[in-house]
């Protein structure tokens, strides 16, 4: 696909990927970073599980191709299972680099300096010195912008999280006590009164403020019981006998409880890195001020967009001010095309006082709304303001197009270190259709002009 399949970028992306691996010596041999990257590309740009990804490369000869196999072959070159070991060693960092290389690939086949919008600026990292590149004129445009994609949970509600911790502490008490049954009474945990009381309240369609209220503090009072009960026979050293995820979720279960009380007795919706699922409980609510979502639960994205090519630049789970990282990504800009850009095309947040001081320095006009001294500049200032609103649209469009076509609008992984690498891959791969676009044009338009040119001959003959 586009620049990947040049044999540079994945020389580079081999050695990244064996520092990943550990000891080479121990073990079976692992699988080339070809094939591993080749088959998570193939998975997000189709919108595959990890089950139809093996399914599909088994039966394309072009797939087989594309992940560096030397023949067609009838039997899976893997188990689905290793999709997710693939996706944990091939980590966000080292996809931002493949982005990078391909990007750097593309400047490199590209001859010309310029594109037909000016935006386009191509020069090697190292091919001048730090005095040469602060000597050479600004160039190109750099689009700013942030967003959030999703993670696939449920709508997270206190009496819903609440009930669910309750079953889940449930099941780990029926773990503890399984090898002492018959010999000690079982500890009470009024499973069915919980449930009861759960259920005559989330049935409703709207519930009073009251009548909400009254639930949570029961299903707090069930939580806290049943933490109680599992104190008690962790005095007795049964913790061993809990799963590695029933460890893991009753650490989680503690925290979500001293949260929901917290807030209970605050009467807040509030609080400090707040757990809004169980399963995955780094991800975070995105006030995101949207017509149809207000709040998002996933992580922020700062993206950057130059040469119509995206990168990944921040990507935190925590909310932040997308302003403070304006200033890094131009300096990367610059470490990627030598030269700083010509303008930043950005939102009204990022127009920050010491954002306007740094791009002033370095010559660099920060698109939004400026004080005019008359009205003739003011006229040109408006007319400056709508292109740079036109030009802005890309970035806007981006992002369209990777949640309509690429999955950004729901990440489906559920740990955090490999919903980061879904979330890179998705810009590795949107970047790499537009190469891809980009290079068979010209032969389109060639095919086009010789079918009109061959009608033509035949209507004058």
């Amino acid at each position: 696909m586009g620049g990947l399949v040049q044999p540079h970028p994945w020389s580079r992306a081999e050695k990244e990927y064996i520092k990943s691996l550990g000891d080479v010596r121990q073990g079976n041999k692992a699988f080339s970073v070809r094939l591993a990257l080749g088959a998570l590309v193939i998975q997000e740009r189709l919108n595959l599980s990890d089950e139809e990804t093996v399914r599909q490369i088994t039966e394309n000869p072009y797939l087989q191709y594309f992940i560096g196999l030397p023949s067609f072959q009838d039997e899976a070159p893997f188990h689905p299972s290793s999709m997710t070991p693939f996706r944990k060693r091939l980590g966000r960092d080292i996809i931002n680099r493949v982005n990078e290389w391909v990007a750097e690939e593309q400047n490199q086949d590209d001859p010309s300096d310029d594109d037909q919008d000016g935006t386009s600026c191509s020069a090697p990292e190292n091919s001048k010195s730090d005095d040469q590149r602060d000597q050479q004129p600004n160039k190109g445009k750099l689009m700013l912008d942030a967003t959030c994609a999703p993670a696939d949970i449920a709508y997270p509600t206190d009496l819903r999280l609440l009930n669910k911790a309750r079953e889940k502490l449930e099941g780990i008490i029926d773990t503890l006590h399984e090898p002492y049954r018959g010999q000690q009474r079982k500890p009470c945990t009024y499973r069915e009164k919980a449930r009861k009381a759960y259920l005559s309240v989330a049935k409703q369609r709207n519930p009073r403020k009251k009548t909400l209220r009254k639930a949570i503090r029961q299903q707090l009072n069930f939580v806290k019981r049943n933490l109680r009960h599992v104190e008690t026979l962790a005095a007795q050293g049964r913790l061993k006998r809990l799963s590695k995820k029933q460890y893991r979720d009753l650490f989680v279960i503690q925290e979500l409880y001293r949260q929901q009380l917290s807030m209970y007795k605050n009467k807040s919706h509030r609080i400090e890195d707040r757990i809004v699922s169980i399963h995955q409980p780094h991800v975070r609510p995105i006030v995101r001020g949207k017509s149809n979502a207000s709040v998002e639960f996933g992580a922020k994205l700062s993206v950057s967009l130059g040469d119509g090519l995206a990168f990944l630049d921040v990507i935190q789970w925590d909310a932040y001010h997308e302003g403070s990282y304006l200033q890094e990504s131009v300096e990367v800009y610059r470490r990627r095309y030598g030269v700083y850009p010509e303008a930043v095309l950005a939102d009204q947040i990022y127009r920050t006082r010491e954002n306007r001081q740094y791009c002033k320095k370095r010559g660099i006009r920060l698109s939004g709304r400026r004080p005019s001294k008359d009205r003739e500049e003011s006229s040109a200032q408006k007319q400056m303001e709508y292109q740079d609103a036109l030009d802005r649209n890309t970035v806007e469009g981006k992002f369209g197009e990777g949640k309509r076509a690429y999955g950004l609008c729901l990440i489906r992984a559920r740990f955090q270190q490999t919903s980061e690498t879904v979330i890179a891959l998705q810009f590795l791969v949107m970047n790499l259709e537009k190469i891809l676009r980009y290079t068979f044009l010209p032969f389109f338009h060639l095919f086009v002009r010789r079918i009109f040119l061959s009608q033509r001959l035949e209507l004058i003959s």
